[in-house]
């Protein structure tokens, strides 16, 4: 047998961990749209204050496969991978065409100054990493919106979005042309700050904090942490707009209102303090409406809300 070549390993490796994780993305995507089915119980915090916990992204999974089994761990599997193969080529084919545009330019440059060129291969660089990647996200976007849809699936129990062809025909029944690109604008503007955030943080701590090289490779994956949790907000807005007013129950009220653009589902999110659903997957605390009766919190729902005003 052929040994695999590079590009083929460096696409099976991250599918095959794609594949064994997608339970807890499964669970964090249904945590992003706010899916809670299981209600908050009574905690304290580190600092001994009362407070309404929800479960942890396990606990989550275990509820996703006490109603659908093992099988209904893995929804939306399929287009996912699809998705990322898709991105993963889209990345590398787009950046190869930039890199030889970009070598044939600087050939063309023989009177410039040496000392010049490696800060401008520096930008060229940074510029090629970032349309490629905003060009993945475009020609990927419309599998990603699948498999985002038939994850929603599993708060109604629809078997609306099923199989790639299918669901492909149903996006187009329901939101036409644009339902494929649903959500994509404030993807778009998260990556591409995160990308901003850390070129610019890791040139500047390169050249003027740490100059030891075996510690700037560290110094670029904490940058790409910190970008990732600041822009979280985006892929939040992102996830709820896919699956927005697509027909499932996910999507409509009472589960979630109908948003006019995703600035109108930014500013609500914001509003109700839900942009960072999501982001914590261990330790999670019901961030919602809630009252404090003789000193418990107590969140505030459909089915208590008039009996809460009563008792108040």
């Amino acid at each position: 047998m052929l040994p695999l070549t590079q590009e083929l390993y460096d696409i099976a490796v991250p599918m095959i961990i794609n594949g064994v994780s997608h339970p807890i993305e499964y669970a964090k995507v249904l945590i992003q749209i706010g899916y809670e089915p299981i209600p908050p119980r009574r905690t304290t915090t580190i600092f001994n204050r009362p407070a309404l916990s929800l479960p942890n992204v396990f606990q989550y999974v275990r509820y996703i496969k006490s109603v659908d089994g093992i099988s209904g761990c893995y929804r939306g599997l399929i287009p996912k991978l699809c998705a990322y193969t898709v991105s993963n080529v889209a990345f590398k084919r787009t950046s190869k065409c930039i890199e030889l545009i970009v070598e044939r330019f600087e050939n063309e440059e023989n009177d410039r100054k040496v000392s010049q060129r490696p800060k401008k291969r520096g930008v060229y660089e940074f510029l090629r990493d970032l349309v490629s990647k905003m060009i993945a996200i475009i020609v990927s976007h419309p599998l990603d919106v699948i498999a985002l849809r038939m994850m929603a699936q599993f708060v109604g129990g629809e078997t609306k979005y099923n199989g790639l062809f299918r669901s492909f025909v149903e996006v187009y029944r329901e939101n036409g042309i644009k339902g494929y690109y649903a959500g994509i604008v404030p993807r778009l503007i998260g990556h591409a700050a995160v990308s901003v955030l850390v070129s610019s943080s890791t040139y500047v701590i390169d050249k003027y904090v740490i100059s030891d090289r075996e510690l700037k490779p560290y110094a670029a994956s904490t940058m790409n942490f910190i970008a990732a949790t600041i822009t979280y907000p985006f892929l939040v807005v992102s996830h709820c707009m896919a699956v927005n007013d697509c027909g499932l129950i996910a999507g409509l009220p009472p589960q979630m209102p109908i948003y006019n653009s995703w600035l109108d589902c930014w500013s609500h999110l914001s509003a109700t303090n839900q942009l960072k659903r999501g982001n914590s997957l261990l330790w999670r605390y019901y961030t919602g409406p809630q009252v404090v009766i003789n000193g418990n919190p107590i969140p505030i729902t459909k089915e208590n809300f008039h009996q809460l005003n009563t008792t108040q």
